[in-house]
């Protein structure tokens, strides 16, 4: 009983150090610290990715309720987070998607697999090497039908080299690619709850001005995780190559970027409305806005909720169905009118200004 809790002393002292008081995978913190920690890697973790380990059978244990014994406390002692770190994503990519808490499930199985049981980051040669790293990668993913819901098997080809992303409407390639996508506007986010799959992909682009997605997954984890990782990979070397002077820091979060909100809402205004597709938002410091409106004269006016979008040239009048979504879109737009404009941004609007 004296060794327990003394073992048990040591792990808390442990997971309160800096580099231990977060998930070592997803970053997140239990209610206080990780509750969680790997005996044969020596790493702490949460609840969720511990369960995780548990599958790849990596001895977990709670910090909290489990016996420890000696020598699995001095591993601990020993390792830590930052050295488990140090090893095993010493060549991570700066591409390479880190998931967060909140990421789904399939992105943070991978990410671990790829981490400690294919050694993907350690720096070591490997051949052939991960597919996400050779700037060329083609397979077959199931795509979402245009006029119905039905999925069927697609050949899509991704070339770093031209910054395309090609898909065939038959395994036939005679008749040549269905779409030729630019990686220069293409977005990718995982998206299961709406494409109604675990591995469920949703690639964005632009296409004449308007937003189109195609919905897409793959049966197996890790190749949907590949495809991700090379498009990111695609759209990194892009932007390096569009702004040469932007730092790391700059360009990451463009790579493809998270929707902070996703839904429906009525587009209403002057009966000349010009549908563009895409409305860009600046700072509040560069004339833009966002807040609550009760508009009097709008077309449709189906939904009674609504919030005007103001920006140097015009206003946009949207109405939500509800008083609850109403708000997570002020808050929404309002968190991205709040972040100050990069170079990147910058380009982007003069961009659609003068498409307009």
């Amino acid at each position: 009983m004296a060794n327990w809790e003394r073992n048990k002393r040591i792990l808390l002292e442990l997971v309160k150090l800096p580099e231990n008081s977060l998930c070592a995978d997803c970053g997140a913190p239990g209610e206080t610290y990780p509750d969680w920690a790997s005996c044969k890697l020596g790493l702490f973790v949460c609840l969720h990715c511990s369960g995780i380990h548990r599958n790849l059978s990596s001895r977990v244990k709670s910090i909290k309720l489990d016996y420890w014994e000696d020598e699995h406390v001095e591993l601990m002692k020993c390792s830590g987070n930052a050295k488990a770190r140090a090893l095993y994503e010493k060549a991570l990519p700066p591409y390479y998607y880190r998931p967060q808490q909140t990421d789904c499930v399939v992105l943070k199985m991978q990410w671990i697999r790829a981490k400690y049981e294919r050694l993907e980051f350690t720096g070591e040669t490997k051949y052939p090497p991960p597919s996400y790293t050779t700037g060329f990668y083609e397979g077959m993913l199931w795509k979402k039908g245009k006029e119905n819901t039905q999925f069927l098997k697609r050949k899509f080809v991704l070339s770093e080299r031209e910054f395309t992303l090609s898909y065939y409407n038959k395994e036939n390639e005679s008749k040549g690619p269905k779409a030729i996508i630019s990686i220069k506007h293409l977005n990718v986010t995982f998206q299961p709850e709406k494409i109604g799959h675990p591995h469920g992909m949703q690639i964005t682009y632009l296409d004449n001005d308007h937003t189109r997605s195609l919905y897409v997954y793959h049966e197996s984890p890790e190749e949907i995780v590949t495809w991700y990782n090379a498009l990111r990979a695609a759209r990194y070397a892009y932007l390096k190559t569009a702004y040469p002077t932007g730092t790391e820091a700059d360009l990451l979060p463009n790579i493809t970027p998270n929707y902070l909100k996703e839904g429906y809402m009525e587009k209403t205004g002057p009966s000349d409305a010009e549908e563009l597709g895409v409305i860009f938002l600046g700072t509040e410091s560069n004339s833009y806005a966002v807040k609550d409106c009760v508009p009097n004269h709008t077309r449709g006016n189906k939904w009674k909720f609504g919030l005007m979008v103001e920006t140097p040239k015009r206003q946009f009048v949207f109405m939500c169905e509800h008083e609850s979504e109403q708000r997570e879109w002020l808050d929404s737009l309002r968190q991205v009118i709040s972040r100050p404009m990069t170079p990147q941004d910058y380009n982007t609007e003069a961009n659609i200004r003068n498409k307009r």
